[in-house]
């Protein structure tokens, strides 16, 4: 059990969780809130998160991409604690138990009158195992040609946040793609700090992420790009929004941050592993403070 928890990874649990509490905000703030919703909401994120890790372990590991060269700690295939075909037991297990909350999740918020929506959001939720399993699993891995900062920006963005008030009010609010792009770039941050950290292990590896084809400098410069986007476009939110001084309480959350980009830009590839936490609690810190600021 011991190995089970350490592979599912739970200090990304955080991360994950940030698009569904913003989105939950947002609905609130709008007087459409329902905890039955969102606690099914973040289980069914908890299982995408899970089940992600499961495959990015799984995949890496029988690529070989998970070796004595990579820096960050070492993975279940890699130390023989789990062996490829428990790990595929799990991820098929996973698989299950989540499917079966997504569609408790869809039930509770369309009921059996919204055939359409209820399909459309089954087909979404089909779409995030995909994309959780493909990102290192397979001949076509995505997370190995680079295009893994888009399915992260596009699922735990774009969709969690939308997607997610969208199971609430049944509507899409444009204002709040402006915030779902923060918690998208912010997400993508972390991926990108993954990735600068494992840039020469990867290149051994022939694993092409973003970062491996950027080179170190570039890779920085697109950092900041996500640091600096993702905090100008809730700003412009909360401006738009109401400009209400209460809303600006997730500034806070932009402290460590800041900090956290004079580290990486003095400092190189080999002591960036602290920084992923940094980030990620950030942003688990900034979904928090946004949504009481809302309210």
């Amino acid at each position: 059990m011991k190995h089970w928890i350490q592979a599912a990874r739970l200090r990304t649990l955080p991360l994950s969780l940030s698009g569904i509490i913003v989105g939950s905000f947002l609905a609130a703030s709008k007087g459409m809130f329902r905890w039955d919703i969102c606690a099914l909401a973040l289980l069914t994120t908890v299982g995408f998160q899970v089940l992600s890790n499961f495959a990015n372990d799984y995949g890496d590991g029988v690529k070989g991409t998970d070796n004595e060269n990579r820096v960050g700690p070492q993975r279940a295939l890699q130390s023989g604690a789990i062996s490829p075909q428990q790990m595929l037991k799990g991820i098929y297990i996973t698989i299950l138990i989540t499917l079966l909350i997504a569609i408790g999740l869809i039930y509770v918020s369309f009921g059996s009158e919204n055939f359409v929506l209820s399909i459309v959001f089954f087909v979404l939720g089909l779409a995030s195992i995909g994309a959780a399993i493909k990102y290192t699993m397979g001949k076509k891995a995505y997370g190995y040609s680079g295009f893994g900062d888009v399915f992260v920006f596009l699922f735990f963005g774009l969709l969690g946040v939308v997607g997610c008030e969208f199971l609430f009010i049944q509507k899409v609010d444009v204002l709040s793609f402006l915030p779902a792009i923060s918690i998208g770039l912010f997400s993508v941050a972390v991926l990108n700090l993954n990735n600068m950290r494992d840039r020469a292990s990867d290149i051994l590896a022939n694993k092409n992420t973003l970062a491996v084809k950027l080179g170190v400098q570039k890779a920085k410069i697109y950092h900041y790009f996500l640091i600096f986007g993702g905090m100008l476009t809730v700003i412009t939110y909360t401006v738009l929004n109401t400009g209400s001084y209460q809303e600006f309480l997730f500034l806070v959350a932009f402290i460590p941050l800041a900090k956290h980009i004079k580290v990486v830009m003095h400092n190189n590839e080999a002591v960036l592993d602290p920084e992923l936490k940094k980030v990620a609690l950030s942003t688990f810190l900034f979904a928090i403070l946004f949504g009481i600021g809302l309210l």
